[in-house]
């Protein structure tokens, strides 16, 4: 048997799957990891937890397989992006607690940014917006609060890292310093059409290119587990951002192709090929996992609340006991009945962009009900999901590409059929779920099955992917247009002054 090992760590915890060469999972553990909030606004890991918690899955999915480390092949790392861990180069203590991709300290800084008139500039050379959401602030943050962070960061003493870079260096014990394009793409320091961290960039924002990972694409020589980690070295051969994995294992290899991941949030991939497209409709562009040296590129955008609703539906409303009951509660109804959610609890995303928008229910009668309002609710994930994909497709044809053909999901909302129809129905396109919904660990374990030889290229993992279930649209276009014009109407009503 041919096994791979994928490391997953993510926002609220980690876990280590053990995959067989036909992408069946063969075992898997999970811990979850402490929130730190030390002031509103401010989110921290402790990067110690980030690594005994790792280590302990990747242990604990070994001993339930019973497999030995010997016989893995590779270990594929994917994580939560953005996420930024400063450490001695010396010792390998952090200097500070890892500042968490959903903190907001580092906007003032942003503020600054754009006020000085690097938004267009900065989206050219990396695809992102200025927005405290990525690295670079984060560490200017740490360099500037720390004391004496910043003199020790210009004699060479610190190291820099995504969450990522930070579980290769222990698990080589420091013999590498590394990340990969997906990763480095998501900190606002690294040019994108270039593969190199960008010195204007560096000097602009005062980080020292001494505290920089070497960036390698995600199939790559990683370097190997030191033997006393996991009971064998073991070569690590893919690196991945959470979301590029996603798509990865998604098999999206082409340009034109898509995934949806409906979590807590979802976020929403377009692969556009090795074509860099600025978005003109509140889209970021951002590097794709990378095969090789050559750069492959994605729009994205993200949904802030999207199965979170059901979360408040059942905590707030107290309209359910448990998640899993409202599907059958929101098809107790045929429809919502005019009623329309806007489930802007921290504000809303791309491509709306309006942080200071608040939830909304709209339409509602006196024959509304809990079922009503329950079907608005999951309404609201796939109407958000919806103006994501037809800001992609503005995107999309005016750069002279091909309208999307079909969406494939996954993440723990998408097991929700009635959902996914709806999804559909707006869309007008197939909505796809895979066999596999374990997509981001997949996508890791594919590029690392990549390095080692396990995998001939992507033609033979486009092979391997298969499909569940697909939910063919059977929504009349001029119904589906209505539904959409309701959606923005009550869009307007919760961003309104």
């Amino acid at each position: 048997m041919t096994y791979l090992l994928a490391l997953d760590q993510g926002t609220t915890s980690s876990r280590s799957l053990i995959f067989d060469a036909h992408g069946a999972i063969v075992a898997q553990a999970q811990q979850e990891l402490a929130q730190i909030y030390p002031r509103p606004g401010w989110v921290e890991h402790d990067p110690w937890e980030i690594w005994r918690t790792q280590l302990a899955t990747a242990r604990s999915a070994l001993q339930q397989a019973g497999v030995q480390a010997s016989a893995v092949r590779a270990v594929g790392i994917t994580n939560q992006r953005e996420t930024t861990v400063l450490w001695h180069r010396a010792t390998g203590q952090p200097i500070h607690h890892a500042i968490v991709w959903q903190d907001r300290r580092a906007e003032p800084a942003c503020a600054a940014l754009r006020a000085r008139g690097w938004a267009d500039r900065l989206q050219q050379k990396t695809g992102l917006l200025i927005d405290a959401y990525f690295s670079a602030t984060k560490l200017q943050w740490l360099l500037e609060h720390v004391p004496g962070a910043r003199t020790q960061a210009e004699r060479g003493e610190l190291a820099f890292g995504t969450v990522d870079s930070w579980l290769i260096w222990n698990l080589t014990h420091g013999a590498r310093h590394v990340t990969d394009v997906s990763n480095a793409s998501r900190t606002m320091l690294f040019n994108v059409h270039r593969n190199q961290w960008d010195d204007e960039l560096l000097e602009l924002l005062q980080i020292p290119r001494a505290l920089l990972p070497e960036v390698l694409p995600s199939v790559a020589d990683f370097g190997a587990t030191h033997a006393d980690v996991l009971g064998s070295a073991i070569a690590i051969g893919g690196v991945a951002g959470d979301q590029q994995s996603a798509l990865f294992g998604q098999a999206c290899f082409s340009a034109g192709m898509a995934k949806n991941t409906y979590g807590t949030g979802c976020f929403l991939l377009m692969h556009t090929g090795t074509q860099f497209q600025t978005s003109h409709n509140g889209l970021l562009t951002t590097s794709a996992a990378q095969t090789s040296a050559q750069p492959a590129f994605a729009l994205e955008g993200s949904v802030f609340v999207g199965g979170a609703v059901v979360q408040w539906l059942r905590d707030g409303l107290h309209a359910i006991e448990h998640s899993s009951q409202v599907q059958a509660l929101a098809e107790s109804v045929p429809d919502a009945g005019g009623v329309v959610m806007v489930p802007a609890f921290t504000g809303l995303g791309a491509p709306y962009w309006q942080p200071e928008a608040r939830g909304a229910l709209t339409g509602l009668t006196r024959g509304s009900t809990l079922a009503h309002i329950a079907r608005a609710a999951l309404d609201s994930i796939a109407y958000q999901s919806t103006a994501l994909l037809q800001a992609m497709a503005r995107d999309t044809v005016a750069a002279g590409g091909q309208p999307l053909r079909e969406l494939r999901v996954d993440g723990g909302a998408c097991v929700n059929d009635l959902l996914m129809q709806f999804q559909a129905d707006l869309l007008g396109i197939p909505v796809v779920r895979p066999v596999i919904t374990e997509t981001t660990a997949l996508g890791a374990a594919y590029l690392a099955g990549l390095a080692c030889g396990v995998y001939g290229g992507t033609d033979e993992l486009t092979t391997l992917w298969r499909a569940e279930r697909r939910f063919e649209p059977r929504m009349a276009a001029a119904q589906a247009q209505e539904h959409m014009a309701r959606w923005e109407h009550a869009v307007r009503q919760a961003t309104a002054p």
